[in-house]
């Protein structure tokens, strides 16, 4: 697998920026040492000559040899290492999140082959479990110079964000990237886009909320489509439920696309050929015994939240917490539940009949990730994460399909 050529300027202009980070970007190489470029692996190298090699006994072997033996020993001491054998197909994890997609399609035989993830707790939380350091910032020319030239699937779940089709419009005779750098530089459905016109893979993977289909009266939706269609890819989408894999509501836009140069004008993906269980998970099932009193809520919080509810029920509103039933599922997890965990309280026998939250364990196990996850961040960077995390056995079921497809050229 070779990169583009590194951008050494950016590189050299981002050593302010390194200190903000947990992790240089020469930790990142070196976490990626097998799929970067030859540029890239002179900085890697450097780094681990001057930082690893003597302090960590690997001094007596050879510098390539003692790399790879350094690598060997992180991937063996993380849970989800990926493929032990050769790959069926490589993927690009962008907005990497703490590696939902990533733990999905490694299950189905695939390899990640670059990780972007701008958060630092996320990074940390994605090299516990997978031993790669994901890139940061997708938008930087610098961070998009590692991304190998060729792979097979690029997915991610990308922040919704308002944008305009008429003034792509009338910038089409210019060209698709001139579109793109005209309507709002920040946008990252547009870094999307772009490293899709660029590296051609064979096929997109991607989500979103369920309410960007009608985000900005569907124009939001009706750009992205058309932009897919302009870059030679098809377009098929749909809003899956959550709640057929785990005692979750959780409903996401899904989006699948193939290019139209390798698989044909008339390739689609029928979302009818995923399988989803039936939805009959129940949320007491996921739930810890023993459970720290710290998850409990403060009888100030419960008080406060109970007169919450009943002014905005008086007012003919839906607002409130949510008790959940615990032979039913819960709502939608959000990024927010850390503040109050209003919309997920779990019932208790304490004599009180104050509710508790849902510890970090039981977050994950309500996205459907396996016992052995590791959290090493705090509480409230674990449930901001899960709360924006995908519903990762729902993400395998539909990877199955795309895999499939993916197999036929």
């Amino acid at each position: 697998m070779i990169g583009v050529k590194v951008d050494i300027k950016a590189y050299q202009k981002a050593g302010n920026a390194k200190k903000k980070n947990i992790f240089s970007i020469e930790e990142t190489l070196l976490s990626h040492y097998d799929t970067i470029s030859r540029d890239a692996k002179k900085i890697a190298k450097k780094y681990f000559k001057e930082n690893i090699q003597n302090l960590n006994g690997f001094g007596s072997l050879m510098l390539e040899e003692a790399i790879q033996q350094y690598l060997f020993e992180i991937k063996a001491n993380v849970p989800f290492p990926g493929p032990e054998a050769d790959e069926e197909f490589t993927f690009i994890d962008l907005f990497a999140g703490i590696g939902g997609f990533r733990m999905a399609l490694q299950n189905l035989g695939g390899k990640c082959v670059f990780s972007s993830e701008w958060d630092k707790y996320s990074q940390q939380t994605y090299r516990a479990n997978y031993g790669d350091i994901p890139f940061g910032d997708i938008t930087s020319k610098e961070t998009k110079s590692y991304i190998p030239q060729d792979f097979d699937l690029l997915c991610g779940g990308f922040p919704c964000q308002p944008f305009s089709l008429a003034r792509l419009i009338k910038k089409n005779s210019l060209g698709i990237l001139h579109g793109f750098n005209d309507v709002k530089q920040g946008n990252l459905f547009f870094h999307i886009a772009e490293i899709l016109e660029t590296h051609r893979p064979k096929a997109f993977f991607l989500e979103n909320v369920k309410n960007l289909i009608s985000h900005d009266k569907g124009n939001t939706f009706k750009t992205i489509k058309t932009i897919i269609g302009e870059l030679g890819y098809s377009f098929n989408h749909k809003v899956l439920d959550g709640k057929h894999f785990v005692p979750q509501h959780r409903e996401r836009t899904i989006m699948v696309g193939f290019d139209k140069d390798v698989f044909g004008k008339d390739i689609s993906f029928d979302f009818n050929k995923v399988i989803l269980p039936d939805a009959s998970h129940r949320i007491k099932d996921i739930l810890q015994k023993n459970v720290d009193p710290k998850y409990t809520l403060s009888a100030h919080l419960w008080n406060y939240l109970q007169e919450y509810a009943r002014k905005h029920k008086e007012k003919g509103n839906g607002f409130g917490f949510g008790l959940v039933n615990l032979n039913g599922i819960s709502r939608t997890m959000s990024a927010r539940y850390h503040k109050d965990g209003a919309e997920i309280l779990i019932p208790q026998n304490n004599g009180q009949g104050i509710p508790r939250r849902i510890t970090p364990k039981e977050a994950a196990a309500l996205l459907g990730y396996p016992v052995n996850f590791r959290i090493p961040v705090s509480d409230t960077q674990a449930y901001r994460q899960f709360g924006n995390s995908v519903v990762m056995p729902l993400i395998q079921a539909v990877g199955e399909e795309i895999k499939t497809i993916l197999n036929t050229v």
